[in-house]
């Protein structure tokens, strides 16, 4: 989604921005009946899309005929990008050796001695620009760009080598196989300016950045032209940030990139929040003092700047303090009455001559319940205490990163760089309370990022319930670390892959960059032994969500049951988000393997690694998991990554680094998160990617479906983990697929989903054997219920018939009225009654699909909360003949702060006492998760301009929705 000219990069967000507009005064009051508009509203995980990426270059380049991948290299494994060169060449054997010490040398002669593979001359790879040479412990990374004539490629033309010792180890590209210079433009860059903003949907006139640079563009059809447009602005409702490439002949978009995701006189001294305010939420003030130099009245001396040990309120280029939130790592000011995400204010904290930076904290926010007057009271809710925490923390995610590779010639963030390389002016511009005095703007955090020498900015935004939307507490963002850490994190992910201009591209990418943010702040608490709110340590923005169990994730990462297979799992399909979490839940087993073998270390130790006074080669495995997260950044020329291409850029990592010392445990936690041996993904993009369980270097066995009772000769299928929905099997019996009745998996303990047309979803555990082979047996029941057995729907809404299809892929739903009382009614197959004792119940939603009845909805809230059965033995065309035999749980479906979640809305079972007879059965809805879960009930703050009651003030509290509805003997 990135180019690799491009002046934004990609501003991945923890989004939240759920702000409701401001609504009717009878909303407001939270009358009965009262109607609010329906607002604009994005889900917590940002699931309301901009535009989305676009790449118009057709075609795809053959790899040359009768290239092997053993020329690449002994036992290589080589995947092939569009333009007819290698996007990934990997081995687990070095790819070549001897090719001497120097690192760029190394690795020019090695493009030289693979012509056929790559398709450059001698002198090709000799007019490649170097873009950077970065240290992985005694290796490098090696990044390289193409020309075309006098343009430097806008899009792609890069590739970045892993080089140790003489030794090839990793090579990734997006090179072009074509390297003339491009016909010369023949439209002006005024028509390129106007022709992006056309694309874009965009007003010139609200531009507040217009950007056009000649570049050039290499594609299938040889190399284009072109014009790289910046165009940023638009309105606070429809910000607008895009890369859009347009070609200077033709004036038609080649690539189009979405840069916006909807986190003393000589010591100067700081009062801050380590990781967030008291877990309580009370106004006790634990803050600490973090001082520049030790002092008896410090808490914590965290140290200055990593390379020049300056204060971080110095002015690098005079050497002088600025008395203020102004440094050389971050500015930081308020930002309280732009809603821009792209603005950057002007007021620091307040000029401080002593540099004590203690400001008073009451927090005021939450005290006032959200409540706006508090802006213009003294105090003005504690804004200048937010102003200086945020600095703080932006400060110590630079110089916790800057330790771990992140330096100026990896392109970090800072005003002066002296003379280490980079090119400076591009401190972290940070905006505390940003928006605060737009009420449309809440829950919500994001990062801006431009390429190297463009200052990046940050936004961090108070929180706030919204009806029918997200459920968060009156806390201030600004003192939530895990949520800063976050942000701050995609600048540092965002400028070290793909080099200094591009970043993450893609689906599969984005989420990876979502959940490297995760891991990184989760990782610089850890180091530091800060304790985030939360009832483990990996638990993201538990502070700012209310949340301590998930806080805005759908699980904890060190608790997650996902895998590879269950990419595109969340209701809205695949979202960058959800996806990211199962590629933190892969990274966090690979960083518990490393922590296993290496130990954890003591406070003491823990702090030394982070503070870089120890080798990584002496330090825990946290430290060193976390070094390899870093270097494999590096050693990806091109942000169009998938997991599988991350997946090997971090064993590459390990063998430049550690030489291949932890290949063994990172290929087991890797399998037994479907990353294993055989994982494929057709591109970033694919929602659909292959899975693979198979540990390539230990130890594996099998098991092969067995179905059984009922359900022997049925055709089942076999999923991994929890997830039936989008999901992708691993083993099934139908024997018109490839896939097979039986399933190859590193050796453990797993979950399993079995289903089955006309027998529904099944749970089981089962273990996996090393170098055994054994039956899975399945005893699935036949679903009454099921259309696969000739039951049929009818009743209140749309779509009955997807109540009992066997999937929870589909759903019914109810749009108009109160939801209770709305009902389907299922036909039982057949004229005699049968025993119905066992009922399964899915509340899971879907992503909406064009065309559908239904396709505007599936908001989290109007999710199935309780329930009621109902049967019916003759005469059943008249409801009183109906008797209810199963009431649920008022919380059948229980769902927690700040919004219902998939996990929570999976199928479950439910029993009764004994069977009952019956030809027809009636499900019935009493509660949506809207109108029955007191955690979204009633008014939760004091501001005058919105109510949070959802069964009142949400435009969707009269629908409902369910996934399944099945009905067994037994």
């Amino acid at each position: 989604m990135l180019s690799s000219r491009s002046w934004l990069r990609r501003a991945t967000i923890a989004t939240v921005a759920v702000a409701a507009l401001p609504l009717s005064a009878a909303a407001a009051r939270g009358e009965p009946g009262a109607q609010a508009p329906a607002p604009k509203v994005l889900d917590f995980q940002g699931e309301e899309h901009g535009m989305p990426d676009l790449d118009n270059r057709k075609g795809r380049v053959a790899p040359p005929a009768g290239v092997q991948a053993r020329k690449a290299g002994p036992e290589a494994t080589i995947r092939w990008n569009a333009l007819g060169t290698p996007a990934v060449v990997t081995s687990a054997k070095p790819l070549a050796e001897g090719l001497g010490d120097d690192p760029e040398k190394a690795a020019r002669a090695y493009l030289k001695a693979n012509e056929s593979l790559f398709g450059l001359s001698a002198e090709a790879v000799d007019a490649l620009e170097k873009v950077a040479v970065n240290p992985i412990g005694k290796g490098h990374a090696v990044l390289l760009r193409q020309r075309f004539g006098s343009l430097p490629a806008g899009v792609d033309g890069l590739v970045s080598v892993g080089v140790a010792g003489g030794k090839i180890r990793h090579v990734t590209s997006s090179l072009s196989r074509e390297t003339e210079a491009p016909p010369a433009a023949k439209i002006t860059q005024d028509k390129a300016l106007e022709a992006a903003a056309r694309d874009a949907g965009m007003d010139l006139a609200t531009a507040t950045t217009k950007r056009v640079t000649p570049v050039a563009v290499p594609a299938p059809d040889g190399v284009h032209s072109a014009f790289e447009v910046v165009l940023i602005g638009g309105t606070k409702a429809e910000p607008i940030a895009v890369t859009t490439h347009v070609d200077a002949v033709s004036g038609a978009v080649l690539v189009r990139e979405n840069l916006v995701d909807h986190f003393d006189p000589d010591n100067p001294k700081w009062k801050v929040f380590p990781a967030n305010p008291p877990a309580d939420y009370s106004s006790t003030d634990n803050r600490q003092t973090w001082c520049h130099e030790s002092d008896p009245d410090c808490d914590y001396v965290p140290g200055g700047d990593p390379r020049t040990g300056k204060a971080w309120d110095v002015d690098h280029t005079t050497n002088a303090p600025t008395n203020t939130s102004l440094g050389n790592a971050a500015r930081t000011f308020e930002n309280r009455a732009n809603p821009d995400p792209f603005s950057v204010g002007t007021r620091s904290n307040a000029p401080t001559p002593s540099r004590n930076y203690f400001f008073p904290w009451k927090n005021t926010w939450f005290n006032a319940k959200c409540n706006p007057a508090v802006f213009d009271q003294p105090g003005e809710a504690d804004l200048e205490a937010a102003i200086s925490n945020l600095h703080v923390m932006h400060n110590r995610m630079h110089d916790w990163s800057y330790r771990l590779g992140f330096t100026e010639t990896a392109w970090n963030m800072q005003v002066s760089n002296g003379d280490r390389g980079g090119l400076g002016n591009d401190p972290e511009q940070g905006n505390a309370q940003a928006g605060a005095r737009d009420l449309t703007v809440r829950d919500n955090a994001n990062q801006i990022t431009g390429p190297d020498g463009v200052a990046p900015i940050t936004n961090m935004y108070l929180w706030q319930p919204i009806a029918g939307s997200f459920y968060a507490p009156c806390v201030d963002g600004d003192y939530d670390m895990s949520v800063i850490g976050h942000e701050y994190t995609h600048a540092i992910s965002g400028r070290m892959i793909g080099g200094p201009n591009a970043g993450w591209s893609g689906a599969q990418a984005g989420a990876m960059n979502e959940s490297t943010s995760d891991l990184f702040a989760m990782e610089y608490l850890n180091e530091y032994g800060f304790r985030p709110r939360g009832d483990t340590p990996y638990v993201t923005g538990g502070y700012a969500t209310g949340d301590s169990g998930r806080g805005i994730r759908n699980y904890d990462m060190s608790k997650s049951p996902l895998n590879y297979s269950d990419i595109a799992y969340d209701i809205v399909g695949q979202q960058v988000h959800a996806d990211g979490e199962i590629w933190s839940a892969t990274q966090f087993d690979v960083r518990e393997a490393f922590v296993k073998r290496y130990g954890a270390g003591d406070a003491k130790t823990q702090r030394a690694c982070a503070d870089g006074k120890k080798p990584v080669e002496e330090c825990p495995g946290n430290r060193r998991w976390a070094q390899l997260s870093f270097d494999a950044l590096l050693l990806m020329a091109s942000g169009a990554v998938s997991y599988v291409d991350h997946r090997d850029a971090l064993l590459a990592a390990d063998a430049i680094r550690f030489d291949g010392a932890n290949q063994d445990i990172m290929w087991r936690a890797f399998a037994e998160h479907g990353l294993g041996a055989a994982a494929a993904s057709n591109g970033p993009n694919d929602p659909d990617p292959t899975p693979s369980f198979v540990d390539p270097i230990g130890k594996n066995g099998k098991l092969k479906i067995k179905p059984a009772r009922d359900a022997e000769g049925a055709v089942v299928r076999l999923y991994v983990g929890d997830y039936e929905a989008r999901a992708v099997p691993v083993a099934d019996t139908d024997p018109n697929t490839p896939l097979g009745d039986t399933v190859e998996m590193a050796a453990g303990g797993y979950d399993f989903v079995a289903v089955a047309k006309g027998f529904g979803h099944k749970r089981v555990k089962a273990i996996v054997w090393p170098g055994k082979e054994f039956p899975l047996n399945l005893e699935m029941p036949r679903n009454h219920a099921s259309s696969a057995n000739g039951a049929t729907a009818s009743g209140d809404g749309v779509n009955q018939a997807r109540l009992i299809d066997d999937t929870e892929a589909t759903n019914w739903a109810s749009l108009t009225g109160a939801p209770k009382g709305k009902s389907v009614v299922v036909d039982l197959a057949g004229d005699e009654p049968v025993n119905v004792r066992r009922f399964q119940v899915s509340a899971m939603l879907r992503p909406a699909v064009a065309g559908d009845p239904d396709a505007g909805g599936q908001n989290r809230f109007s999710a199935l909360r309780s329930f009621e059965v109902l049967t019916c033995l003759k005469d059943c065309a008249n409801p009183a003949n109906f008797r209810k035999v199963l009431t649920s749980s008022d919380k059948a479906f229980d769902t927690a702060l700040p919004r219902p979640r998939g996990a929570d809305l999976l199928i479950k079972s439910f029993q009764i006492p004994i069977p009952v007879p019956a030809t027809h059965v009636m499900f019935r809805a009493l509660t949506s998760q809207c109108t029955g879960n007191p955690l979204y009930a009633g008014e939760q703050d004091n501001d005058p301009n919105s109510a949070t009651d959802c069964a009142t003030a949400s435009p969707f509290r009269d629908q409902i929705r369910a996934a399944e509805f099945q009905a067994f003997s037994w």
